[in-house]
């Protein structure tokens, strides 16, 4: 009698179950199709940028294979000898699958310019890039996020205002006048400022250990002081947009009735909520890691990929500009597609 009863509770334990049991392996099955869905997606985006690459690039005034002589006389020959070296006499379609599958295979060409593969020469400029604007990214990240959640939480006050009225400032300002503009005031200096910072390079060249690191920091501040003016501005008003949609909700009301104090309502509740928004931007921006800003990087002569990327095109270095632009979109597809796989972990209704 007591194993029957035994046997009756199991089984009616595993049939309450069941409806759980069920509705995890869906919620798997509804997870893996929203993953496949999303590297589907970021393969296409892939080769539209393999395409967008070969043939964009290809508009762009001037003879490469004349660059490469610096003006020096050439014969017509000669001029020929170089265009069958580099491929250039083949027809377009030919050269545009050698280049995907050079591309696909991890080889981006040689550099008509430098005469160095591209791939070495990304790798020689990536660390400047990711050490400056690395910095910038985590710096201007925080500063948004934290002042966004606040003027959005006091919004209307004096602070707000204030905040907004900056931010939207800052971000319709160039990038590149108000790195010239930080140049003459604080490099050159203006009246009573004396120039306090270098006025572009990363190095001074006659420091170790330790004094190369503090020279180093030197030379970034005025150029991270650009990127973070620009970058808050915008992480601030998107993170204050957000917040503001979710001020209204049921939810919220819910958590102040139960009498938690307004601190823990905004960091436990709307902060978590509105994030969605903000989360991609924040992933886009780390994708801006390895593009760096050419503007930025040009203005203040910072040895890394955006100062290749313009001198690529000013010859145009064809190989070059091609595969920097690869990897400055990879980048992007790659930092979206985690933003996209990160979702369902922040708000359990995506991907469903």
């Amino acid at each position: 009698m007591t194993t029957t009863s035994t046997t009756g509770t199991t089984g009616t334990a595993a049939v309450a179950r069941a409806p759980e049991v069920r509705a995890a392996s869906g919620s798997t099955r509804a997870y893996i199709r929203y993953v496949a869905g999303k590297l589907g997606g970021a393969a296409v985006s892939l080769l539209a940028v393999l395409v967008t690459s070969f043939f964009l690039f290809r508009i762009i005034p001037g003879d490469p294979v004349k660059a490469m002589t610096h003006g020096a006389p050439t014969s017509a020959e000669q001029l020929a000898a170089l265009r069958r070296q580099f491929g250039l006499d083949q027809p377009v379609w030919q050269q545009f699958t050698d280049y995907c599958g050079k591309a696909l295979s991890g080889d981006l060409g040689r550099s008509y310019q430098f005469h160095a593969p591209v791939g070495e020469l990304i790798t020689q400029k990536l660390p400047a890039t990711l050490l400056l604007t690395g910095v910038a990214v985590v710096i201007y990240s925080a500063i948004g996020l934290w002042l966004g959640t606040r003027s959005a939480w006091r919004h209307g006050s004096t602070g707000d205002r204030l905040n907004t009225g900056v931010a939207l400032t800052l971000w319709s300002v160039p990038s590149f006048w108000l790195g010239l503009l930080l140049i003459i005031t604080f490099s050159v200096g203006v009246g009573p400022i004396p120039g306090l910072f270098p006025t572009g390079g990363m190095e001074s060249g006659d420091a170790t250990g330790f004094a190369y690191a503090v020279d180093v920091a030197h030379h970034m501040v005025l150029p991270v002081i650009t990127l973070v003016a620009v970058g808050y501005a915008q992480t601030l008003l998107v993170m204050r947009s957000s917040l503001l949609d979710e001020m209204g909700s049921d939810y919220l009301t819910t958590a102040r009735a139960k009498g938690l104090r307004d601190d823990a309502v905004r960091r436990r509740h709307a902060v978590p909520n509105a994030l969605l928004p903000t989360v991609t931007m924040v992933f886009i921006n780390l994708g801006h890691v390895v593009a760096g800003s050419i503007l930025v990087e040009t203005v203040f002569s910072w040895p890394g990929l955006g100062g290749l990327f313009y001198q690529a095109l000013s010859v145009p270095d064809l190989p070059l500009v091609q595969g920097l632009f690869v990897v400055f979109a990879g980048a992007m597809i790659l930092m979206n597609l985690l933003a996209d796989l990160l979702y369902p972990l922040l708000d359990p209704r995506v991907g469903r």
